[in-house]
């Protein structure tokens, strides 16, 4: 991943940006501490699905249906 001043990003944003089209990531610092980063859409759009994903499989992790098949809860749901 690309490194670059917030004052190099402002004045080279359409260079920037075609960069980041081609699927490169780009970190953006101020004062060295970075502070931002541009990715292209659909790596943002992964990245969010990756993290919910693994948020539902911790939730997961140790909840039980209380002895109840899903299969029953199912047909249960559908007699009303």
């Amino acid at each position: 991943m690309a490194t670059v001043g917030s004052f190099e990003a402002k004045t080279k944003f359409s260079a920037l940006l075609e960069r980041v089209e081609q699927g490169e990531q780009i970190l953006i610092t101020r004062r060295g501490k970075p502070v931002a980063r541009l990715v292209p859409v659909a790596t943002a759009r992964k990245e969010k699905v990756s993290a919910a994903m693994e948020r539902l499989r911790k939730l997961r992790k140790g909840t039980t249906l209380g002895g109840l098949g899903w299969k029953e809860l199912r047909d249960d749901g559908r007699k009303y």
